[in-house]
């Protein structure tokens, strides 16, 4: 059975659930739109531009899923896995952009005489959307996990944001449904509690984005385990100048061996690529590792 982490199949998984969120986040746009427009519902409107925000980060992470599946060429000779990266800030920023525009029209909408909420259509349209969006945020975030590719899990989130950004919208339609006009402020409410939320998220995917982008190094955790892998293995007497980064969701590193001096190059060989293998399988995601090989000093 072929590989799912093959690079070819895992861009596959990954462009066929992002083209499959596009679908759904079009249709809901649509529908919760269409519904706040005719409703007068000022969550559902904030809720549907959340859907339309969805919606070109699905077309920016295709696109960056293309430039990044691209091989080393003479311009780019460590590939193009930093367009995962470049777009994963993307998202973050239109994220933050939307919780921005959702809060300033849930403020105004507390001092602007809107006509009364409808509330039938708009919270059908945002049940609808929590049950999907949350479904779409699992398997989205499954594919971005077993692939590492950091764009998808943000767009993962994008999902899960949305169906908060939905139940939110449906509690403030409720109240309104319930209490009638005494509880048209629960309209403005629930946007501007949606908004902070967005904000948060964002920041925090913008942050690890710009993370990448400065070569911050994995996590305390993998780099214990790389270097237990490295000190694990047969013929290295010990290991320096240990350096990692991560990189589109995955990591790449270098580390200088030691070993017996008067050892063959061949047998120097077989320890490094011996030594390659430990922390690939210590650490899957790792991509790269590039070991140098040095004779122990007295």
């Amino acid at each position: 059975m072929e590989d799912a982490t093959h690079p070819d199949r895992w861009h596959s998984t990954a462009a066929g659930v992002t083209v499959v969120g596009l679908a759904t986040n079009l249709v809901l746009a649509a529908a919760k739109l269409a519904a706040g427009a005719l409703c007068h519902s000022q969550i559902i409107v904030a809720d549907g531009l959340h859907s339309l925000s969805d919606l070109a980060t699905d077309i920016a992470v295709l696109a960056g899923l293309r430039i990044s599946g691209r091989p080393a060429d003479e311009d780019h000779h460590y590939g193009h896995r930093r367009a995962m990266t470049l777009v994963t800030a993307l998202l973050g920023a239109a994220l933050l952009a939307a919780g921005v525009y959702v809060a300033y029209g849930a403020i105004h909408s507390f001092h602007d005489h809107a006509p009364p909420v409808r509330p039938g259509w708009p919270l059908a349209a945002a049940i609808a959307s929590v049950a999907l969006k949350e479904a779409l945020y699992r398997v989205t975030a499954r594919v971005g996990r077993r692939t590492g590719d950091s764009s998808i899990v943000a767009n993962a989130w994008h999902h899960r944001s949305d169906a908060i950004s939905s139940v939110a919208a449906a509690a403030g339609l409720t109240a309104v449904a319930v209490g009638g006009d005494r509880w048209q402020i629960a309209d403005g409410a629930a946007a501007l509690l949606l908004a902070s939320f967005l904000i948060v998220v964002a920041t925090r995917i913008i942050r690890d984005a710009a993370g990448e982008l400065m070569d911050r190094a994995p996590s305390a955790d993998q780099t214990a385990r790389i270097e237990r892998a490295v000190a694990a293995t047969d013929g290295v007497a010990s290991f320096h100048a240990f350096r990692a980064r991560r990189l589109g969701g995955r990591i790449e590193m270098d580390i200088h061996v030691q070993v017996d001096p008067d050892l063959s190059v061949r047998r120097g060989h077989e320890i490094a690529a011996t030594v390659k293998r430990s922390v690939m399988a210590a650490c899957p995601d790792v991509a790269t590792v590039i070991v140098h090989v040095e004779p122990v000093e007295d």
